[in-house]
């Protein structure tokens, strides 16, 4: 039985208008986002980039616009995410190793995996608590670079724990057999097989962990990192600035000048993540190419 022309344009055009409709739906919210996006780095940069001269990046900061600048703060950074990044690593690759392929799998098992999963979605300022009484006052450590260092570490843990996760689970079935099959211990087909495949995606989810830590305000506040300090770090165990925490500082200043130095300093801040994770892309994409 043949159908009539009309009776299938019929059906066919409320479809059609209704696609055409999500699309444009999808279209305007993908918009949406980009210029926000836009705005946001254009006006950071149309107020910061004139201050960022030789001495914004040698001086101290100082209660005088003119005389402020982020020497204490950027190296404080560098000194922490040296920490951050190979202990949240340490921790979190080790514990995706350990949940995939070694635990047994039952209901503690599944308990612990939703737990750390559900982490991922605490405030971070609840991490600064956890820090403030366990690394700042049980330890003795202070509000020095490596209680922040194990603070964010405890912070971004579960972000690349599941991640790891993901990656470890792509890697097929058959891959791990024939290693075993071939007489590799357990221990040989996770280092040589197993993890070197799994890098690419690790890496991404590492990438994303370290982004939230560089830029994180709360667990820093809570833990007591001062906003103005004349002196740099000279060991884990010292005192320091970050970036994050010098612009909570300037963006309560009444002067403009020092709204000025916001924009600034958060275009170094970007340009720190951004060169941290061009590298982090490079070794990924290094391992992809090679599994």
């Amino acid at each position: 039985m043949l159908l009539d022309a009309n009776v299938i344009e019929k059906k066919r055009s409320p479809r059609l208008m209704k696609n055409s409709f999500m699309k444009m739906l999808f279209l305007f919210s993908t918009l949406i986002g980009l210029v926000v996006l836009v705005v946001l780095l254009g006006t950071t940069l149309l107020d910061g980039w004139k201050y960022l001269t030789v001495d914004f990046f040698t001086n101290f900061s100082s209660s005088r616009p003119s005389r402020a600048g982020i020497k204490g703060a950027i190296l404080g950074t560098l000194w922490l995410m040296a920490f951050t990044t190979p202990i949240a690593i340490f921790l979190s690759v080790g514990t995706a190793l350990y949940l995939e392929e070694y635990a047994p799998k039952n209901k503690f098992t599944k308990f612990v995996e939703t737990n750390i999963a559900n982490l991922a979605g605490v405030p971070s300022v609840v991490f600064g608590l956890l820090g403030l009484t366990i690394f700042v006052r049980q330890f003795g450590l202070g509000n020095s670079v490596i209680a922040a260092s194990l603070t964010l570490s405890l912070m971004i843990m579960p972000v690349i724990v599941v991640a790891s996760q993901e990656a470890l689970r792509t890697v097929p079935l058959a891959v791990r057999e024939a290693s075993i099959g071939m007489g590799a211990s357990k221990w040989q087909t996770v280092s040589r097989i197993i993890l070197p495949a799994a890098i690419p995606g690790i890496i991404t989810g590492i990438i994303l962990a370290i982004s939230r830590a560089i830029g994180e305000t709360a667990p820093l506040v809570v833990i007591g990192i001062p906003v103005a300090l004349l002196t740099t770090p000279s060991s884990p165990l010292d005192s320091f600035q970050a970036l994050p925490m010098q612009i909570y500082n300037w963006v309560k200043m009444p002067q403009a000048e020092f709204q000025n130095l916001t924009a600034a300093a958060i275009i170094v801040l970007l340009a720190l993540l951004l060169m941290m994770n061009f590298v982090a892309i490079i070794i990924r994409n290094k391992y992809s190419k090679r599994f």
